[in-house]
């Protein structure tokens, strides 16, 4: 079996005297699509954080593409090729669609490739090429999770970490966004995602964790957790 390109062991991390995450492990495999499920208060976020470096692991270690994170800065894990789309976007409102997207390939080996970076992104999302004059700001909340994503995207990642893509908008947007996770799979970007539409995310992910008060306590592949009853009763109301 390949070697995991990120591999997360006995994670405990929070804010202040509140553990939000106890002892958290999972693995992803390179070109894979992982899913991270639970509940709102779960840990999910804080444990995304806590991957990308925003947060420091107060035990556990962060394994990614074979060498130890655990303890650096998220810039220079994002150096690596580990970045995070968090939950609510981040963007720079008063900044146009483009200066937000150029602000993603600020790492080395992503501004010598800017350029083509710029006509990826406009080739998933036409939209923010038509807009890319525009303040972030005055965009839809649709179109700001596109540039979110772009900018992302435009750090040429090996790993992108996904948190709550699709929270508050629309179904049409939903899925174009999912539309565009699968082709990024298919052309073999790795990516973790959480997020709250539980069957449209096992549908198309390899694997998956569910994570409770901050715990493990559940994994299979896609299919299996689908069809897992105690999935199917807690987040498909089956």
């Amino acid at each position: 079996m390949t070697e995991p390109l990120l591999s997360v062991k006995g994670v405990v991390a929070g804010y202040g005297q509140v553990l939000a995450v106890r002892g958290a492990s999972l693995e992803v495999q390179p070109g894979s699509i992982t899913a991270l499920l639970g509940s709102n208060g779960a840990g999910k976020t804080t444990l995304f954080r806590t991957i990308a470096g925003l947060i420091r692991a107060r035990e556990g270690s962060i394994v990614f593409d074979g060498s130890d994170m655990t303890t650096l800065e998220c810039y220079s894990r994002v150096e690596r090729g580990m970045v995070i789309v968090p939950e609510g976007r981040m963007l720079f409102p008063r900044m146009s669609v483009e200066d937000n997207l150029r602000m993603g390939s600020f790492v080395p080996h992503a501004r010598r490739t800017s350029a083509e970076m710029f006509e990826r992104v406009y080739d998933l999302f036409p939209r923010l090429k038509e807009r890319r004059r525009q303040f972030a700001g005055t965009l839809s909340g649709g179109e700001q999770q596109m540039l979110a994503l772009g900018r992302g995207l435009m750090a040429r990642p090996k790993l992108l970490l996904l948190d709550e893509p699709t929270l508050g908008l629309s179904p049409l947007i939903t899925q174009i966004i999912f539309k565009v996770v699968r082709r990024l799979h298919e052309e073999g970007l790795t990516i973790l995602i959480a997020e709250q539409d539980v069957r449209r995310t096992l549908s198309c992910a390899d694997r998956g964790y569910v994570l409770e008060n901050g715990r493990y306590v559940m994994e299979g592949t896609g299919g299996e957790l689908l069809a897992n009853p105690k999935i199917n009763q807690a987040y498909l109301g089956m």
